[in-house]
């Protein structure tokens, strides 16, 4: 994991006269702009965003206090870094729209998109911008994300650090090389769908065994929570925590051999192949 960054150690995230805009305020991109705004980097005067639809734009800009509008054009030329958070096959279309408006060769455009390649980005705008591709996940939204981005030919590591800032505001954010792009898209893009199915079965078991259902949920949840916790801070594998609960002849080694008789690990290694496969399929060329 790469380290956090003093606040001394990082570079401005806008230049004075910058703003800061968004290309599909849908739910990851008014999360990504409200994790900015509650975090102090970004003030809403500095801040824009486009949707589909005049009542897409209204819910959006009303939910975020910024200006939120179909025509954006007139924004684009002061923009620092724009990302874009539209569906794969809306990729072209986007970039194109930003290049009518006058985007500058020096703006910074990040990319959230599943499938989408740094090389077809570039390829869109046909410029020298900066590109940096990143993979967030649904636990953005309660500060919680996991991030993962890497930088394109013309991206240097300031701008690198620059979109690292704005992901740090709803998470944790990691740096690799785009080759590992669509597993991440499977491991931690869809791993929450993952968690959620696992944290459904475990509760509805425990009602089956007699415990009422909220309890049961709340159990879940905090436990898996926990969990969590002490994997991302003792040092420690997994294995050898699950070993800690693991007693001779207890209840918990009796569950655990119900579950590998069940293959669950081959289960699991099995889901996220298949998405990897999946995400690989997503880019616009499709």
């Amino acid at each position: 994991m790469m380290r956090r960054e003093d606040d001394s150690d990082r570079p401005q995230l806008l230049r004075a006269d910058e703003t800061f805009g968004v290309i599909g305020t849908g739910v990851m991109g008014r999360t990504i702009l409200k994790g900015l705004l509650d975090a102090g980097a970004l003030t809403p005067d500095r801040a824009w965003g486009t949707a589909r639809s005049a009542v897409s734009c209204e819910a959006a800009g009303k939910a975020l206090g910024v200006a939120v509008e179909l025509d954006f054009r007139q924004r684009v030329a002061q923009a620092g870094i724009i990302v874009l958070c539209v569906k794969p096959s809306q990729a072209a279309r986007a970039v194109g729209s930003l290049r009518e408006a006058g985007l500058r060769p020096d703006t910074l455009l990040v990319s959230i998109l599943a499938g989408t390649t740094l090389q077809q980005l570039e390829a869109l705008t046909g410029s020298e911008n900066p590109w940096v591709r990143a993979m967030p996940n649904t636990p953005c939204i309660v500060g919680e994300g996991m991030t993962v981005i890497c930088r394109g030919t013309y991206a240097t590591p300031v701008h690198l650090a620059r979109a690292r800032q704005v992901f740090e505001c709803v998470g944790q954010c990691l740096q690799t090389d785009e080759m590992h792009f669509n597993a991440i898209t499977a491991l931690s893009g869809s791993g929450p769908a993952y968690q959620y199915l696992i944290m459904e079965a475990m509760a509805d078991a425990g009602v089956r065994v007699g415990l009422p259902r909220d309890i049961a949920l709340s159990l879940v949840a905090q436990t898996a929570l926990g969990a969590a916790r002490m994997v991302q801070t003792s040092g420690r594998h997994p294995a050898a925590l699950r070993d800690d609960v693991t007693t001779p002849a207890g209840c918990t080694i009796g569950g655990l051999l119900m579950l590998e008789d069940g293959k669950i690990r081959s289960v699991l290694a099995r889901a996220i192949e298949e998405a990897t496969r999946i995400a690989g399929q997503l880019g616009p060329h499709k």
